[in-house]
């Protein structure tokens, strides 16, 4: 019977680092934007299943923050979400609609509705870039720069946990 050691390695291997950083900076932006907003839903139903969101949110945040410190190679924080925060949430907003753009240009089958999404999601892709390069000139982004980029998501991590609601 196969038998999977818990860390068969001294580190995460680099493209599982990755994918632990784009999951906790998009869901520690996510959180933030259902802890300032849930109080502002004015439907009940739909207020119960953002505060189940947060909770989700909270728990998957704590359950991959350990994850951090066996990156191949990081944390201080404040409530406010400045201009950093408005940044990503458009940032993962970009990246989401160029993923179900390509998604649904394979599964169109009209001639006229796929050069439509088409169009759209080289719009989507201009944004992100527009966004991305926006955030790498103002230091909230440092893409070449691993370690800046997981001590930056385990600080937002941290922030969004700490955040009132």
């Amino acid at each position: 019977m196969y038998h999977q050691p818990v860390m068969p390695r001294q580190h995460l291997a680099w493209h599982e680092t990755l994918e632990l950083h784009e999951l906790t900076a998009s869901q520690a932006t996510v959180l933030m934007k259902c802890k300032a907003s849930v109080h502002k839903v004015p439907d009940r139903t739909l207020q119960t299943i953002y505060l189940e969101t947060i909770q989700m949110l909270e728990k998957n945040l704590q359950e991959l923050l350990p994850f951090f410190s066996h990156a191949p190679r990081g944390e201080h924080a404040s409530h406010d979400l400045d201009a950093a925060f408005w940044a990503s949430d458009l940032l993962a907003a970009a990246k989401s609609a160029m993923r179900n753009y390509a998604i649904a240009i394979t599964e169109t089958a009209t001639p006229q509705l796929r050069e439509v999404l088409s169009k759209q999601l080289h719009g989507a892709i201009e944004l992100h870039a527009m966004i991305f390069y926006y955030m790498c000139e103002n230091d909230d982004y440092p893409a070449y720069d691993l370690e800046k980029l997981l001590k930056n998501d385990v600080k937002n991590a941290h922030k969004a946990l700490r955040m009132s609601y």
